[in-house]
């Protein structure tokens, strides 16, 4: 296992990251290909394709020949207003890139000479150059001033504080089944863990010891632990090997966990497939968790933005799949589980979590058209509108979308009457466009005010500049279920991309922190960190996370 040491947000861990390209670095280099992946296929796509009208193509970019320094300077400087590539028109707006010089010269000498690029690739001086005629002269200037160093205002009657700094961007949290660790996982599969109070902060194993590298590029984005302790872990992977390129997914799982019987690499449980996504909207399988009824619930997000129809060759032009878009329940006891969808509609489920009721809440991502973000009551058998319809709009968000099928009975998402998320007497349905929700958790009445039988969702936060920032914050909801409308109170902002929340024992919270940036401008290449949110008089609790 390797350990890790860091101190909270300090000079030291400023130089720390400003040497992050061992990370991904061998002898040879930095890994351009590695690197585009993790910063830039977010809002470009990882065939370059970008987002008509927003994030350009860098797939065959006139851009990058005709405005060459200006497309180099985007990613040390930012790039904001009107440009053209390709002869249309984008206005999306581009942070820095949190990358010294060597790497971002990495990327360029991968975007330059793929996807029928031939441009010159730049060198580190040459970009080292540009960057001293920006507003921060130098990587560790502008490492400086987009790392924030305080923390939110904690609720009255708590503490907040950074339990530990990551050297990597962490996509989900879990609870490991000795009470006394946080499960922290890395997108390329990496399962670190560190105690509740973020001491000793070690990897349990790496993705490369059970994920089969011929697949394709990883993106782990479930992991869970059931009740008879074993781990689970879900992996995408962009098999570029057949036609049409596919989204392989795997879901991994381990032994029982025991003192005496640690885990060890999880192998494979179950293996599906379906065509990659369109453009950059490859979801992909992620959140994962056990359910009252004791079966495994999945979210499977959508491969479209709205059931658009793909133009990229080698690559499916259908919509959705069958087992996409969608949540799926499998049987836990099954050695070869068989996916069964439960509930369809739902375009990307990041979060879901049930009450004490058994009612099962997902907070939904929205599409790009600024339709409302959703908070569904999930039930078996319903659909939920994707790509049909969205939030409570009658309208069609775009000229391709589908017409709703004869008989199909679209189940409306609930209504947020405020104070926060968008929320207002009228009722939005049901969050700001964009914000983001990601991680949910239920407090029940054992937890202490503000948050007792409450629901609170994290939310990432926009990557589409639309007016000002959405986001970045956590939410307390109470929902009316008869009525379906919610409160949303905002209780901790801003934080810096939060993408998942944690119960731990002592009602304490861990929330992940997905970088160091707090808003659109700051950006994403920074790694995150762990917070812990802790009562300052705690009450009692039927909480157990510990093994029987």
């Amino acid at each position: 296992m390797t350990r890790q040491f860091l101190s909270p947000f300090s000079p030291t861990l400023i130089a720390a990251l400003s040497l992050l390209c061992g990370a991904t670095e061998s002898f040879a280099g930095p890994n351009g290909a590695e690197l585009y992946q993790q910063h830039c296929s977010m809002c470009h796509g990882l065939t370059g394709a970008g987002i008509p009208g927003v994030f350009p193509p860098l797939a065959g970019s006139d851009f990058l020949v005709k405005e060459r320094e200006q497309a180099l300077r985007a990613p040390l400087a930012g790039l904001f207003g009107k440009i053209e590539v390709n002869g249309g028109t984008y206005e999306g707006g581009m942070p820095p890139v949190l990358l010294p010089d060597e790497q971002i010269a990495a990327v360029f000498g991968y975007i330059c000479k793929t996807w029928g690029n031939h441009s010159p690739t730049p060198t580190r001086e040459e970009l080292a150059a540009l960057r001293a005629t920006t507003k921060f002269h130098t990587f560790e200037a502008l490492l400086a001033a987009m790392g924030s160093t305080e923390l939110p205002a904690a609720p009255e009657g708590w503490e907040l504080r950074v339990a530990t700094e990551l050297s990597f961007s962490p996509v989900r949290l879990g609870a490991h089944p000795d009470g006394e660790h946080i499960l922290i996982l890395a997108e390329n599969g990496d399962v670190w863990w560190c105690r509740h109070d973020g001491s000793e902060l070690m990897r349990l194993f790496g993705g490369a010891s059970y994920l089969d590298a011929t697949l394709g590029h990883p993106s782990v984005l479930g992991l869970t632990v059931d009740r008879n302790q074993r781990l689970y872990l879900v992996s995408n992977q962009r098999n570029e090997t057949v036609s049409p390129v596919r989204n392989e997914v795997t879901i991994f799982r381990t032994g029982s966990w025991s003192r005496e019987h640690p885990w060890k690499a999880p192998k494979s449980w179950l293996r599906t497939a379906y065509p990659w996504g369109v453009g950059p909207y490859n979801h992909g399988v992620s959140t994962i968790a056990q359910g009252p009824d004791g079966l495994i619930y999945v979210n499977s997000g959508s491969r479209t933005d709205d059931g658009e129809a793909g133009t990229l060759p080698n690559y499916a032009t259908t919509g959705e799949a069958p087992i996409t878009a969608c949540i799926w329940r499998l049987n836990p006891k099954d050695d070869r589980p068989v996916v069964e969808v439960f509930a369809r509609g739902l375009r990307n489920n990041y979060g879901f979590t049930w009450d004490d009721d058994g009612h099962l809440l997902s907070a939904e991502n929205g599409p790009d058209a600024d339709a409302p973000e959703e908070l569904n009551l999930v039930e078996q058998g319903k659909h939920y509108g994707f790509p049909y319809q969205f939030s409570d709009w009658t309208t069609k968000p775009y000229s391709h979308t589908p017409e709703v099928p004869p008989g199909l009975v679209i189940t409306r998402p609930f209504r947020n009457l405020g104070p926060d998320g968008g929320g207002s007497a009228r009722g939005l349905s049901t969050f700001d466009p964009h914000s983001s929700p990601a991680g949910m958790v239920w407090l029940g009445a054992d937890w202490p005010a503000p948050f007792h039988s409450s629901f609170l969702v994290v939310r990432f936060g926009n990557l589409l500049k639309r007016g000002a920032d959405t986001g970045f914050d956590v939410l307390q909801l109470k929902p009316n279920f008869s009525a379906r409308t919610t409160s949303a109170k905002r209780v901790l902002a801003p934080l810096a991309r939060p993408i998942d929340i944690l119960k731990l024992p002592e009602q304490q919270l861990a929330i992940a922190e997905y970088c160091r940036g707090t808003t659109l401008a700051a950006g994403i290449g920074t790694p995150g960190r762990v917070l812990l949110l802790s009562p300052k008089h705690p009450m009692a609790t039927s909480l157990n996370t510990s093994p029987k």
